[in-house]
């Protein structure tokens, strides 16, 4: 049994919280060690140097949250996260720099508004996401909301589910752009439509399993089956049931229900999942699957409630201060429909703007610091936590990402979203592997003891009909030297593409040797770079 394991099967995860309260009062150096695993069950990792301060990451179901809520997010991040807070890729806010003493006010005031940390981390059922524009776009299949506040109740603080092998990530919507990215969670629910017998149309689910990133990435297959909407829970307990019982136990990085699946074979596990099933599904379809779609939901749209609109804005790398999160929940509350939605890509949605009120609400969101209109690479441009917070990040992720957008804007002209996925090691919080251009952070040798942050930069990634991962081109690429790869990269292909060709199509055309020499051309003469070795 491996240490993880032994701390779970000595004491559940769920049953930490008293004791956080009870170390709140007698300090940081009364915890027992075990019980800092147990703590990422309420949401709690330490945070790098693990001398005292804490990350705290609360549970956004869907990504919506309400004004009152997200005003209780501003008022922590005033007052103990040191001024600022983070949009993750599966649409939370996590805080930094907390300590000990200060969480039970914390948890408090989240639990006064309806917010929970319960399962944000830890061997756990996690936050179920879905789309940011659910229930108001136009061109939705399903308002997926009702279900992903079902599935979320049913495993919150459930002690049958409490104790998986490891995380488990799940998403469910009815967004035809596939927003949520179905097939890189453990489950990935999305609304399809098909005819019944008698010629009406039912609405019900494709679930695809198995899917998962980190330093081993796996897309999820899709199991052969149309799920009802009133069947989708037993689907997820099923599933989750089986890799309960079944995910390897004793080696962690293999302990994920990709493994699973990739050792069992999807029909043999879809048997042992129809074998739990109290009912019988029907077969699935080929359902279509969206190709070349940017998956963002930004800019200003029109809603399917008549004479409402919804604005989103940009956060590049999801870090906000408190009162650019005060001023956000002031404009859902006075402009908008009292609430606001986060998107995997680390931005804030605003639903529910009269259109005589959009300008003003654009005007306000810019004064506060977001941005509407912007370069296809600021929409598109994700980043982890990096190594200014998290034990396992290699590089500096935040800053870097800015840097890199903010000298893409002034140096390339392109007319299309082209994805940078910007992650500070293998285990992909940031998703490197499916960004159009993925920067996986490693450590780069430049003389006897001396080392500076770089970065691997791996090309081609995608999700929808076309999905593969990134392939790696040009290893150790020091990290001052990135923004100028890709800007040659880039200016490489705005001058040599075909006709209808874009960026993932270049890419695919070109061979590793090609896309690399691109990036080593100095448009901009850039000595640094050209003397960089690889």
């Amino acid at each position: 049994m491996n240490e993880n394991e032994r701390i779970k099967k000595e004491k559940d995860g769920l049953d930490v919280f008293e004791d956080i309260l009870r170390y709140a009062k007698s300090g940081f150096g009364s915890i027992n060690p075990d019980d800092f695993t147990r703590m990422r069950w309420y949401g709690l990792y330490q945070q790098k140097p693990n001398e005292g301060h804490f990350m705290l990451r609360i549970k956004v179901p869907g990504g919506e949250l309400s004004a009152e809520q997200l005003k209780t997010v501003g008022e922590i991040t005033k007052l103990y996260a040191r001024d600022i807070t983070d949009i993750t890729t599966r649409q939370n806010f996590q805080f930094h720099w907390l300590t000990i003493e200060d969480l039970p006010d914390i948890f408090d005031r989240l639990a006064r508004v309806g917010v929970s940390t319960a399962g944000a981390c830890g061997d756990i059922f996690r936050n179920v996401t879905g789309c940011p524009v659910a229930g108001i776009d136009p061109n939705e299949v399903f308002d997926s909301r009702s279900l992903i506040n079902e599935i979320n109740a049913f495993f919150l603080t459930n002690k049958d589910y409490s104790d998986l092998p490891r995380k488990f990530k799940t998403s469910i919507a009815g967004c035809p752009l596939h927003c949520s990215q179905p097939e890189i969670n453990d489950i990935g629910a999305t609304a399809v439509k098909r005819l019944r017998a008698n010629g009406d149309e039912e609405i019900g689910f494709q679930v695809r399993v198995g899917g998962g990133l980190s330093a081993r990435p796996f897309f999820a297959k899709p199991l052969n089956m149309f799920v009802p909407q009133d069947r989708l829970l037993s689907i997820f307990a099923g599933v989750t049931g089986i890799f309960r019982d079944y995910g390897n136990r004793e080696n962690r990085k293999k302990a994920r229900l990709k493994f699973l699946i990739d050792d069992w074979g999807i029909e043999r596990f879809e048997e042992e999942l129809r074998g739990r099933l109290d009912w019988k599904p029907d077969a699935g379809e080929d359902w279509p699957q969206p190709r070349k779609n940017f998956r963002d939901h930004l800019g200003v749209h029109a809603q399917r409630q008549e004479g409402l609109y919804w604005i989103g804005a940009c956060v590049l790398s999801g870090r906000l201060n408190a009162n650019q999160v005060l001023e956000a929940a002031r404009i859902a509350r006075e402009y908008g429909s009292g609430s606001v939605r986060t998107t995997n890509q680390q931005n804030i949605l605003f639903p529910g703007i009269e259109q005589a009120n959009v300008d003003l609400v654009q005007r306000a969101l810019v004064d506060a610091g977001f941005a509407i209109e912007v370069s296809p690479f600021r929409r598109a441009a994700v980043a982890c936590t990096g190594n200014e917070f998290c034990n396992l990040a290699l590089t500096e992720t935040k800053k870097l990402i800015v840097e890199i957008v903010e000298h893409l804007e002034k140096t390339v002209s392109v007319d299309e979203p082209i994805r940078i996925n910007l992650n500070g090691c293998p285990n992909s919080c940031g998703q490197h592997h499916i960004g159009a251009i993925g920067l996986q952070g490693c450590v780069v040798k430049q003389g006897k003891g001396v080392t500076v942050d770089g970065y691997d930069v791996s090309l081609g990634g995608r999700l929808g009909q076309d999905s593969r991962f990134v392939r790696p081109i040009w290893r150790k690429v020091p990290a001052t030297n990135v923004k100028f790869a890709l800007e040659n990269l880039i200016n490489g292909y705005v001058e040599k593409r075909d006709e209808e060709e874009d960026f993932s199509d270049f890419v695919d055309r070109h061979s590793d040797e090609d896309l690399a020499a691109l990036m080593k051309t100095t448009f901009a003469e850039d000595a640094a770079l050209a003397a960089a070795e690889v």
